[in-house]
């Protein structure tokens, strides 16, 4: 079965070091097959016999032991992403270069209620979210997102390592990529 690995916080402003090349061919030696990465920042298409809690608890492992980083590891199936993105907000992925739109995918066992409790509402003026099925999408105002409630408490909250959050070019990238 094809998945969709999404690591979060990786080869960001020089921390959290991990070669996608060498993570590649690491994951390949542990009967990963078509191992497929997307930009530098944690983005892994993958075949595998193992369930998705499998994977995230095996690769989190694999990164433990070859970069000595407790990475937390996002794991889904193209359809379903697919199917969430046929369900998008409207307002949301509309390619308007002054609102930035983000998918927030929450790293189980934390749901969305514990996400939001920890970040408060969106500041109605800057930013939009709507939840669906554990996800979040989010879209800001670009010019003044250093404004928002959600912009900062994202990276600066205990939930940080809960989420991970992909752009939604990426994340229609990598949809794109999988199909193939």
């Amino acid at each position: 079965m094809k998945y969709i690995v999404l690591l979060r916080g990786i080869n960001i402003s020089g921390k959290n070091k991990i070669s996608m090349i060498k993570l590649k061919n690491i994951l390949e030696k542990n009967n990963y097959t078509n191992v497929i990465t997307y930009l530098n920042s944690g983005n892994i298409i993958l075949e595998s016999e193992f369930t998705k809690e499998e994977i995230a608890n095996n690769i989190n492992k694999i990164i433990k032991d070859t970069f000595n980083l407790d990475i937390p590891v996002f794991v889904t199936i193209p359809s379903e992403l697919e199917r969430l993105l046929n369900n998008c907000p409207e307002w949301w992925g509309t390619n308007n270069k002054e609102v930035y739109d983000n998918l927030i995918f929450i790293i189980p066992p934390t749901k969305y209620k514990d996400i939001y409790n920890a970040i408060g509402e969106p500041k109605e003026e800057i930013e939009k979210i709507k939840e669906l099925n554990n996800y979040v999408f989010w879209s800001f105002n670009l010019k003044n997102y250093r404004k928002s409630n959600w912009w900062v408490k994202t990276a600066n909250t205990d939930i940080k390592d809960k989420i991970t959050i992909r752009t939604a070019n990426t994340v229609k990238k990598l949809i794109e990529i999988s199909k193939k």
